[in-house]
């Protein structure tokens, strides 16, 4: 890509309600080009499990089991499945369809940004690598699981095979937006604590499954990596990754004002995140 200037956000640890109203406000004002290209950086308070937009929460979340962890629930406006946002840096990339040099096609732009995510990696010092959707370990996936990480998917990231991070796209009003988990810590415990399976003996065989196909970062090096320092490594990834250049910035009082709206009305709602 030839260089451009995106924004940068720092948004610090927020709600899941809010975390993904603020994703969705910066995808509506870039589409009235309001605002810059947009990388993000953020965390969760409290841990949330976060559904992907076509998964059936009452049938694949325990909602008591949930409340009594604390343990937040928000739909995602993205597919895929359910994730456990705690111990993470989340980054989403919300960008025009039209960009120059943005690939028209979902794979080929899940790629172009997974190369940033690569560098990140590298810049911790981890041997990542991307998996195709035509590789076999792409189709291994577990159907029962309702959890995301048991597999690599199209153009995501592994790590001596195992997943180390995952994302999920959607393109609305001409603009795309990709976010994704990128695990510091791994809670799977917590994970398979929340979620619905027919037995104890499915629920654990699973649980041993997951924990085959994903890791966290400070589960490969000899020194834990802290969130400051994840995002500087991921931030220099995506710049090297894309060919962009990153400008500090904050969210616009449009975009303040947008997502505090998309709280109320959509993401804090059981008509939202109970919809299926």
């Amino acid at each position: 890509m030839t260089e451009q200037v995106w924004r940068l956000l720092r948004t610090g640890k927020r709600s899941g309600a809010e975390n993904m109203a603020i994703d969705e406000a910066i995808l509506i004002a870039g589409g009235e080009g309001k605002v810059p290209p947009t990388i993000r950086f953020y965390g969760w308070e409290p841990p949330t499990l976060s559904i992907g937009y076509f998964q059936r929460a009452a049938r694949e979340v325990d909602l008591e089991r949930l409340r009594e962890r604390g343990v937040g629930l928000v739909r995602r406006p993205t597919g895929g499945r359910a994730v456990l946002h705690d111990k993470e840096l989340t980054y989403s990339v919300i960008a025009p369809e039209n960009l120059p040099g943005m690939p028209s096609s979902v794979i080929q732009s899940y790629r172009l940004i997974s190369t940033g995510l690569l560098e990140g990696f590298r810049r911790l010092g981890l041997s990542a690598e991307m998996v195709s959707l035509e590789e076999p370990a792409a189709r291994n996936g577990s159907p029962d699981s309702a959890a995301c990480f048991d597999s690599p998917s199209w153009y995501e990231l592994v790590v001596e095979g195992r997943k180390v991070a995952g994302s999920a796209q959607t393109r609305q009003r001409g603009m795309i937006l990709q976010h994704g988990s990128i695990l510091l810590d791994l809670d799977a415990d917590l994970l398979f604590d929340v979620l619905k399976f027919p037995s104890e003996r499915v629920k654990e065989r699973m649980k041993r499954t997951f924990l085959g196909k994903a890791v966290a970062i400070n589960q490969l090096r000899p020194s834990p990596v802290s969130l400051e320092e994840a995002e500087r490594a991921f931030a220099e990834g995506f710049v090297r990754g894309l060919d962009i250049r990153l400008l500090e910035g904050d969210l616009t009082p449009y975009e303040q004002e947008l997502a505090e709206e998309l709280v109320r009305n959509r993401y804090a709602t059981d008509e939202w995140n109970m919809r299926r």
